[in-house]
């Protein structure tokens, strides 16, 4: 009797995991494809599971653990390699208890998506996005029309450049303004890192994340956001910027406590990002500009190798200071400043505040000008 309490104890763990799994159905139609043309549902780079279409006809059943987001990715000469595909006849979905139902005439991208609560939710999410889709299409086709010279312009490519960014900054808008109105969604869970983008800030993570229910704050993803905000608080806007020493290519060190008592903008970048390498004709614009004015820049390379690093550094004729530890974006400093993408720059005031950051473009120019007299 004692040996099998024990062994019931030692279950319940397992059997309460168990019971918290529900079913899934994903049922649908696409157009009238027939094999080899498949359907896969994929998440990530994990195939869940696949079934070849009959006269479009598709259903995937199964159970999970918790609601997901998978993709949903029609190949129609029936080939996926582990999961990974480039296909752009694919759409997201929710898995979640209840039927899923996609309808589609032709391609993933134009189905309508019903079903359950989640779906609805998206549903939701998507609406607030065509404003903006529409917006941009109109931008893009007018500027197509452009002769291929004007297309290679400095200022039309500024200018798209430009608009790129303020693009990306109402989707990122958009996004957080639905995470706010519907913080037990786990859509919302999902849209946060479209919400805070590549580089996340602490500034706008953090009310996010406070603003979603305690079952999503308390799920591995949630949480995995509320560990990234206290290293992220230490590089905000307002806050004291953490000081660091490196070395230059020849060895010498230097210190950003060097630079305190001018305003100093600390850019990290390498020689293998392209984004860097194109924005490094603006910021030589701003040290041109600026650097007789109490300004100065002191880069921070992501590289890993000196050859690679000093050679970028003379081909873009950098004539700022330029430091590196050489581990990538592993070293202690990039840690330190949650360099997980590249271009990042952080604009230092003379008492060592940060007073703004990611500065591109125009952007940089107009901030600089507002600082620097």
């Amino acid at each position: 009797m004692k040996k099998y309490l024990l062994t019931l104890l030692v279950a319940t763990p397992l059997l309460a995991q168990a019971q918290t799994s529900f079913p899934y159905t994903v049922r649908g139609t696409v157009g009238k494809l027939n094999a080899p043309a498949k359907i896969y549902l994929v998440r990530g780079s994990e195939l869940l599971d696949s079934t070849t279409l009959k006269n479009g006809v598709f259903k995937f059943t199964g159970t999970v653990d918790k609601p997901k987001a998978v993709d949903l990715i029609v190949e129609r000469n029936g080939g996926l390699k582990n999961g990974f595909s480039r296909s752009a006849n694919r759409t997201k979905i929710f898995l979640e208890p209840g039927p899923v139902v996609v309808t589609t005439p032709d391609s993933l991208p134009n189905a309508t998506l019903a079903g359950t609560q989640l779906t609805a939710d998206y549903n939701k999410m998507k609406a607030s996005f065509v404003p903006i889709a529409t917006k941009a299409k109109a931008f893009i086709a007018a500027a197509q029309k452009a002769s291929p010279q004007e297309q290679q312009a400095p200022e039309f490519r500024e200018r798209m450049q430009e608009y790129f960014n303020t693009t990306n900054k109402e989707y990122q808008q958009a996004t957080a303004n639905f995470i706010k109105a519907n913080p037990a969604s786990w859509v919302s869970l999902d849209a946060m890192p479209s919400a805070v983008g590549p580089v996340p800030q602490y500034a706008e993570l953090a009310p996010l994340y406070n603003a979603l229910s305690p079952t999503l704050q308390n799920t591995s993803e949630g949480q995995r956001y509320k560990a990234m905000l206290p290293g992220l608080k230490a590089i905000a806007i307002g806050a004291q910027a953490p000081n660091f020493t490196q070395q230059t290519p020849e060895g010498k060190q230097v210190s950003l406590a060097d630079y305190r008592g001018k305003y100093v903008l600390v850019d990290f970048w390498a020689s293998w990002c392209g984004p860097c390498r194109q924005e490094n004709p603006n910021v030589t614009k701003a040290y041109t500009a600026y650097k007789g004015k109490n300004f100065d820049i002191l880069a921070v390379s992501m590289d890993d190798t000196k050859e690679n690093w000093v050679k970028a550094v003379q081909e873009d004729k950098l004539a700022w200071t330029q430091v590196s530890d050489l581990q990538g974006m592993q070293g202690a400093i990039a840690t330190r400043y949650h360099i997980n993408a590249i271009p990042q720059n952080f604009l230092i005031d003379p008492t060592g505040k940060i007073v703004a950051v990611n500065l591109r473009g125009a952007d940089l120019q107009t901030t600089l000008a507002k600082y620097i007299k």
